[in-house]
C-alpha cells in the first residue's frame, strides 16, 4: 500500500495495520465519490487522536512545568493544540499529499486546508495509538508538534492574550499600565468597527481594529508588541 511506504518513508514508522493508517487520510468529501469504499471517513479517528493529544499535552505539561497551576495549563494547551499548529505540523509531514479528497475539494484547495491538515494530524495519532500504544504517539507527537515550540510558547508566555502580555511588560519595567483610547466607531449599529489605540507615559504604541472594542485592543496590543520588539523594548 503506496500510503504505507510514504509514511515509513517519511517518519519512520512501520504501521502493523495498514488499513487502519489508510483510514485516517479518508476525508468525508472522498466518500461521496466513492460510495463502494469499505473504510469510513477519517472523523471517528480525529476524534478518538484530538483525546490522545490532549492527555500527552497534559502530561508534557505536568512532567515539565510542575510550578505552573491547571489554569495556565489550559492557556498553553489552548495556545499550543490549534488548528494553525496541527496543519503547521501536517504540512511538514506532507500529510496534504497523502489525503482523499474528493475532485470538488481538491480542487478548491483540499490538500491545503488548515482544517483538514489539522484533522489529519489529530486522525493519523489516533491511528498510531490504537496501531502501535501511547509511548509511540507520545513519541510522535513531541517529535512533530512540540520540539521545541512548547518550551518556547511558555518560556515567552505566549499563552497569554497580547493585551496581557503587554501589560505584564510594562509593567515589569514600569510599576504602571498602558492606556487604551477608542478613537473611532464606525458603521450601523449592528455592524460596529472600533478603533483602538493603545499608549504608555503619552506615546501611542499600536493601533487595532476589531468589530467589538475587546477585539480592536488586542490587535492594538499585539501591534504594540511588535512595535516595541523592533525598537528593543525601549519605551
Amino acid at each position: 500500500m503506496q500510503i504505507h511506504d510514504d509514511i515509513k518513508k517519511e517518519i519512520g514508522i512501520d504501521f502493523a495495520n495498514p488499513l487502519l493508517l489508510h483510514n485516517a487520510f479518508i476525508h468525508r468529501s472522498y466518500l461521496n465519490e466513492h460510495k463502494d469504499s469499505t473504510l469510513p471517513s477519517n472523523e471517528k479517528l480525529e476524534f478518538l487522536g484530538d483525546s490522545v493529544l490532549s492527555l500527552a499535552t497534559s502530561i508534557y505539561l505536568f512532567k515539565n512545568f510542575p510550578e505552573l497551576d491547571e489554569g495556565t495549563y489550559t492557556d498553553i494547551k489552548a495556545a499550543v493544540v490549534r488548528t494553525e499548529s496541527l496543519a503547521e505540523a501536517a504540512e511538514r509531514l506532507h500529510f496534504g499529499t497523502l489525503v482523499f479528497l474528493s475532485k470538488g475539494e481538491e480542487q478548491n484547495g483540499g490538500r491545503t486546508n488548515k482544517n483538514i491538515l489539522a484533522d489529519c494530524f489529530e486522525s493519523f495519532i489516533a491511528a498510531l495509538f490504537l496501531d502501535q500504544g501511547f509511548d509511540t504517539a507520545y513519541t510522535f507527537i513531541l517529535n512533530h508538534l512540540f520540539h521545541n515550540k512548547m518550551d518556547y510558547v511558555v518560556t515567552n508566555k505566549l499563552y497569554l492574550s497580547p493585551k496581557s502580555r503587554l501589560q505584564e511588560l510594562i509593567q515589569a519595567t514600569h510599576k504602571s499600565l498602558p492606556i487604551y483610547t477608542t478613537r473611532n466607531e464606525v458603521g450601523p449599529e449592528h455592524k460596529k468597527e472600533f478603533i483602538v489605540s493603545v499608549s504608555y507615559n503619552n506615546k501611542e504604541l499600536g493601533e487595532g481594529k476589531g468589530n467589538s472594542k475587546k477585539e480592536a485592543e488586542e490587535l492594538a496590543a499585539k501591534n504594540a508588541l511588535e512595535f516595541l520588539k523592533k525598537n528593543s523594548y525601549n519605551i
